[in-house]
């Protein structure tokens, strides 16, 4: 399989188990660079949508926003509105959400079937034809779907009510005898302390590689500033650098990327650190269930995707 391919099939696959805008965009370039449009639209949509406040990944959004507007220009794009909130929302018989869409659905240029459907709704269809770069916007009025029974005997629940003198407010639930105890709950069961620990401990992880890191960090840009002064004290700079000096200009490149690299790792360790913590005060506080007696579940999920350009940590729980 080509390199391109095996890396979108493992994006695909990552995307399908944890949704996240880092996840989006690498995927998004990944459609780009194997001219696959509609899709790179899709995923850079949805990246952009949920781009985060993070200082490391500010820089890219300008990317992100260059190649959707190349992508966007060589697919379709539909606006669709389902009359019933939920309703699952089909182009060409394939699922892309449920009613109302957060965004675009982009598309190739052409014809396009585009239905809704709903439990207790008439399916809604409409046929629409977009152009290369164009919009169309799509419209399903959806209304309530009649029963057989009802349509046959119209009148029978009405009959039904009038003969039924125990539907009378304060009439006895059926099944059960006036003055009976009702059936007392279950005592609530105790709250494991497994996840809290398992997540305070990958916090107290995070947080030490944070820290390894902006150690290292501090070490490159020392060792740096100490190359560039030498350099500095040999001439005029690395900019037509002699020979003598350009290896002493390439060596002082490497140990500044290096210490931005390390860095960025900082940050994003002390975000996941962040992020693990938050989870583990949530779970802990989180009030369990009346009927059931459970607390909430947190599964934490850290996503930690890196490509070409971009390094990024996303927690969930």
């Amino acid at each position: 399989m080509p390199p391109r391919k095996h890396q979108e099939a493992e994006l695909q696959s990552a995307w399908e188990l944890n949704p996240t805008f880092d996840v989006a965009y690498n995927l998004g370039n990944t459609k780009y660079q194997l001219k696959k449009h509609k899709e790179a639209a899709q995923y850079l949509s949805h990246a952009l949508k949920h781009w985060p406040l993070m200082k490391a990944a500010a820089k890219l959004k300008t990317t992100a926003e260059k190649r959707l507007a190349e992508s966007r220009a060589q697919a379709g794009a539909l606006v669709v509105t389902a009359g019933a909130p939920g309703a699952e929302v089909l182009v060409d018989g394939k699922t892309v959400g449920k009613a109302p869409l957060e965004g675009e659905v982009f598309v190739e240029p052409g014809e396009h079937r585009v239905e809704a459907r709903l439990l207790g709704y008439a399916p809604a269809s409409q046929m629409v034809k977009v152009a290369k770069g164009g919009t169309a916007e799509v419209t399903l009025a959806m209304v309530l779907a009649k029963s057989e029974a009802q349509e046959a005997t119209p009148g029978a629940k009405a009959a039904e009510g009038a003969s039924t003198p125990g539907a009378e407010a304060g009439a006895p639930a059926a099944g059960l005898a006036p003055g009976a105890p009702a059936e007392p709950a279950s005592p609530p069961q105790p709250r494991s302390w497994v996840p809290v620990i398992a997540l305070g401990a990958a916090s107290v992880v995070g947080l030490g590689v944070g820290i390894g890191m902006t150690v290292a960090s501090r070490n490159a840009r020392s060792d740096a500033d100490a190359q560039r002064a030498a350099i500095l004290s040999r001439g005029p700079g690395c900019v037509n650098a002699p020979s003598d000096v350009a290896s002493a200009c390439n060596a002082f490149k490497d140990t500044a990327g290096s210490a931005e690299a390390f860095g960025t790792g900082a940050l994003v360790a002390y975000v996941a650190s962040g992020a693990l913590a938050a989870g583990a005060v949530t779970y802990a506080l989180w009030p369990r269930s009346a009927t059931t007696g459970s607390s909430v579940g947190i599964r934490p999920i850290v996503s930690l995707a890196t490509s070409e350009t971009m390094v990024g940590v996303v927690g969930v729980w």
